[in-house]
């Protein structure tokens, strides 16, 4: 990692210290920029909006035929890791602010695949980077406790043998899955005990359950927002105690509704009143010409 970025990266670990701070996730080079240049601090990555970016379904619930074979590998159609590793690498090359990186489940079950994951996270430059523990497969939509430790335990000792800054969230899927809230505190402290930097539960978007979350757990607390329009703001969620908020693939899947709308316009219509809502030339180039 050059200074350049090993300096970001350590404004993004100083971010999770105190306070709350709102990071928005970015699928390319030109909306991180977009979002860089309305002065967020840092920036994230969506890998839903990777995957639709090149026409690909975000992970999901794997149909029986699309599950990982025997030799761990994603299912054909999947993002997979060396694709998001690239694209990964070339959003912290093009901002000048630090990146985390939606690194789902890993790319693989195994402690070990994950451990190379987040070295090749570092390596590309990104500033932190989430591990989950949802498998994608219905018979069993979480990996095992156990073995969901075992799989930070191997991402924090790739962290550290790395020897840059780097933030490393445990997410737990819990809720998203029909689980307890019970059991979602149990493992997310599970996983800062084993080294997450910070914990993340999607699907707490009350602020009940966020209040909750923020007393039981023995770290910092990032949730998402935006999925469904929340009525909490990020004030709410300051006063409720959280550390950080993301929202996920909403910026992306937002966009694309704007692009379907002007699909359907123009095929079912043929006329051309989305135009009236568009950013300028102009605009899009001062934005962009910057760059890093």
């Amino acid at each position: 990692m050059d200074i350049d970025k090993r300096e970001r990266a350590e404004r993004f670990v100083e971010l999770h210290r105190a306070g709350c701070f709102l990071l928005p996730n970015a699928w390319d080079v030109g909306s991180a920029r977009i979002l860089q240049a309305a002065g967020f601090p840092a920036v994230a990555t969506t890998s839903a909006g990777v995957a639709f970016s090149l026409g690909r379904p975000d992970h999901d619930f794997f149909a029986d035929s699309e599950k990982e074979n025997e030799k761990g590998e994603q299912p054909e159609g999947r993002v997979d890791r060396e694709t998001m590793m690239r694209r990964v690498r070339e959003i912290a090359d093009g901002i000048a602010v630090p990146l985390s990186a939606d690194l789902e489940d890993g790319y693989g079950e195994a402690p070990e695949t994950v451990a190379a994951t987040i070295s090749m996270t570092l390596a590309a430059g990104a500033a932190g980077g989430n591990i989950e523990d949802f498998t994608g497969d219905r018979a069993r939509p979480l990996y095992d406790a156990e073995l969901s430790v075992d799989r930070i335990r191997a991402a924090r000792a790739a962290v550290d043998a790395g020897g840059e800054p780097f933030v490393l969230v445990g997410r737990t899927d819990v809720l998203l899955v029909g689980g307890s809230l019970d059991e979602s505190i149990r493992r997310a402290n599970a996983y800062l005990a084993a080294g997450a930097d910070c914990a993340f539960v999607p699907g707490a978007a009350d602020a009940t359950t966020i209040g909750t979350l923020v007393r039981e757990l023995d770290g910092p607390l990032n949730v998402v927002m935006g999925l469904t329009g929340n009525a909490l703001s990020l004030d709410d969620l300051r006063e409720l105690g959280v550390r950080r908020v993301t929202v996920g693939g909403s910026i992306a899947r937002a966009m694309y509704r704007h692009l379907l709308g002007a699909a359907r316009e123009l095929a079912e219509r043929g006329t051309f009143s989305y135009a009236a809502d568009q950013l300028s030339q102009t605009e899009l180039n001062d934005l962009f010409r910057g760059g890093t």
